[in-house]
């Protein structure tokens, strides 16, 4: 009859997958079930660091259980039988064989600190695409009641899990990772905001005192390029103090090229004159998508980068914060556009050089001396 493989089974040494890091853990196990004494010069893991739930089992098992003697251990197999028992409580399909593998596959135990330094890099790097690929599911959950803030705060933990790998791997300057194509992002459905764009246009254009008021909103905020365009066209006459109507703003929209990819005029006279509402909530409206829009890329692109095995976990660092700045910046504008900007942290007095005693007594001495 044959054999059905045990759910915890699908991990070991039968049907191992081929990715380095499953030998890189096998190695350094084998290493520690050889020497348990070379433990102490393990740091960096733990058993989640490892990449199948037998060898995280295994190793929490090494690390708890107390070393044997080496004289002992060189004698018998009794503190392995123990690693086994205790192993077997979290992954039931470990095996004597499977560690007597682990053992004959260690090329040198000595090696157990780099082998470990392996590990650790391998797992910053699944951690990472772990924290992006959630900060994107975030982006497109169309239950959460504040979407801002909560992919905001998805923001914050990929970026602390950046920093930790920083503290663990600092970066090396002018190390960039290689370029990823990005995932594509999901199709999103654009009628409400090319609606509420061409709202804020009109609006705009009723209105031009106000645009002043939405100097946070850039034309890339904008999801067409011919309602970027108009809005460019409408912030510049505003700069200028010229006239604002649907008029003068097909006239600015000329000048600049804006008709020339086939835009109708008359099409363009006609969105410029439906204003409704206020600039500022169709600006706040615009902002937001561009912000969840920028979350989203930052995520697909450090997912990206984080699932190219052959980026070091330096680049990664480098590359997930220069995403993450892009983030930063459509925050900060955020920040302002809805008055949550917040209260900056006292910066540290400047530290100064110590210079010459100023005191009486001091003064009194260089008198004395210069008159000897």
């Amino acid at each position: 009859m044959p054999h059905t493989p045990e759910p915890d089974e699908d991990d070991l040494d039968a049907i191992a997958p081929p990715q380095p890091v499953f030998h890189v853990e096998q190695a350094l196990l084998g290493a520690l079930l050889l020497d348990p004494h070379r433990l102490g010069d393990v740091t960096g893991i733990a058993a989640d660091s490892f990449s199948t739930a037998a060898h995280a089992a295994l190793f929490a098992a090494i690390s708890t259980l107390p070393p044997p003697n080496p004289a002992e251990h060189a004698k018998n197999t009794k503190w392995l039988d123990r690693v086994l028992a205790k192993g077997r409580g979290q992954a039931r399909g470990l095996t004597a064989s499977y560690l007597h593998t682990l053992v004959q596959v260690c090329p040198w135990p000595r090696h157990a600190p780099a082998y470990a330094r392996m590990v650790e890099a391998e797992h910053a790097r699944r951690r990472l695409q772990t924290a992006a690929e959630r900060l994107v599911q975030t982006v497109h959950d169309a239950s959460l009641p504040h979407p801002i803030q909560t992919v905001l705060a998805e923001a914050d933990a990929l970026a602390a899990v950046v920093d930790d790998i920083a503290s663990r791997f600092p970066p090396r300057a002018g190390v960039l990772p290689r370029t990823p194509e990005t995932p594509p992002a999901i199709a999103p459905d654009r009628t409400d905001a090319v609606e509420e764009e061409q709202l804020l246009l009109a609006t705009a254009t009723a209105h031009p005192a106000d645009i002043d008021s939405i100097r946070w909103l850039l034309p890339d905020d904008l999801t067409l390029p011919l309602h970027a365009s108009l809005w460019q066209c409408l912030t510049t006459l505003a700069r200028r103090r010229e006239p604002v109507d649907p008029v003068t703003v097909l006239w600015e929209a000329q000048q600049r090229g804006v008709l020339d990819d086939g835009n109708n005029p008359g099409e363009v006279l006609r969105l410029l004159a439906e204003p409704a509402g206020s600039v500022e909530h169709w600006g706040e409206r615009a902002l937001q998508r561009s912000l969840l829009a920028t979350a989203d890329h930052t995520g697909r692109r450090i997912e990206a980068y984080a699932g190219d095995p052959a980026n070091t976990p330096f680049q990664l660092v480098v590359g997930a914060r220069r995403s993450l700045a892009d983030i930063g910046a459509v925050r900060t504008r955020w920040q302002h556009a809805t008055g949550t900007v917040p209260p900056q942290r006292p910066r540290p007095a400047p530290t100064t050089r110590a210079g010459p005693p100023t005191t009486t007594a001091a003064h009194t001495a260089r008198a004395a001396r210069a008159t000897r």
